[in-house]
Parts: structure tokens; sequence; C-alpha cells
């Protein structure tokens, strides 16, 4: 990012200083979990919204870095963040379209996945999309690990009905 602050030099006049600190420690940050609140906020919200409730947690975060890089669980703070900042903008789900004739999944799917709750969406699709642990998607959505499992199971079985065609 290209947002510098005056240069703070440190003791000897050696720079280094507190603003390449705090920009290394951010993008350090940006580089590891940038990836994982993009795929929970597109999962939850379709890839519109999802692109911009990350871009707006991410920028909150560059504002208030200093206070954040404190807090034991930033992702899920940011997670917060983003879909606040993005609460009346709301969209309907939509996802991208098929390339070829032939889906790569089933074609029920994407009706079934609207059809669930946000937390349910989630947790099916972290879990079972993303390989993530029942742990990583409560630390991110700030809830516990039983009610992430509670969702879980509660979306698959509305996932089941409808793709069985309710038998």
């Amino acid at each position: 990012m290209s947002h510098r602050a005056s240069k703070v030099v440190g003791p000897g006049g050696s720079g280094g200083g507190v603003e390449d600190r705090r920009e290394e420690q951010f993008t350090a940050f940006v580089a590891e979990y940038e990836p994982r609140l993009r795929r929970a906020f597109v999962a939850t919200y379709g890839a519109y919204r999802g692109r911009e409730a990350t871009a707006e947690a991410l920028a909150y975060a560059w504002e208030h870095w200093t206070r954040l890089s404190r807090m034991q669980n930033i992702p899920g703070y940011l997670y917060r963040v983003g879909q606040s900042r993005t609460k009346d903008r709301r969209v309907a789900l939509a996802f991208a379209p098929e390339d070829s004739g032939d889906p790569v999944f089933e074609p029920g799917l994407e009706p079934a996945l609207k059809s669930l709750s946000d937390r349910q969406r989630t947790a099916v699709v972290l879990v079972h999309g993303f390989g993530w642990t029942l742990r990583e998607v409560a630390e991110l959505s700030g809830i516990k690990v039983t009610t992430v499992q509670n969702h879980l199971e509660r979306g698959l079985v509305k996932l089941r009905h409808a793709l069985e065609g309710g038998s």
C-alpha cells in the first residue's frame, strides 16, 4: 500500500521507522488472512457483496491497524466490520455463470445453497467446500464451535432434502 505518513526514524537515526514496521505487519496480515476473509464473505453473501465486505474490512483494518494489531482475533473482528459496513447494501446472491454447457457441480446446488440461512451457508461452504475446521469458522464468525456444528448439520439436512427432491 502506498499510504505513508512521515517516516519515524528509530534510535541512532538508522531508519526502519514505526510506519515501516506498521506497513510490514499489515502487509503480512493481509497476505495471510485476506483469502480466508474473502472466501468467508463470498460464501456467506455471494461474490459481489463478499468482495465488497472484504475490501471494507481491510480498509478499516488499515485505518485502525495500531489498535487492531494488539487484538487476539483480528480476522473475527474484521468479519464483523465487513458485515456491518455492507449491511444496508445487501444484494441477492449471484454465483458465477458456468463457462461450459457441462455443470461442474450438481445443477440444483446453487438454488439449494441460496435457500440456506447465511450462517448455514457459511458453515457448509467453508467446512465442506474449503476444508475449514469448525473452530476456524467459529473464530471467524465469533460464535461457539457447537453453534457452527448446529448450523452445519441443519444446512446439510436442508441441502440433502433440496437435492434429493424432498424424498
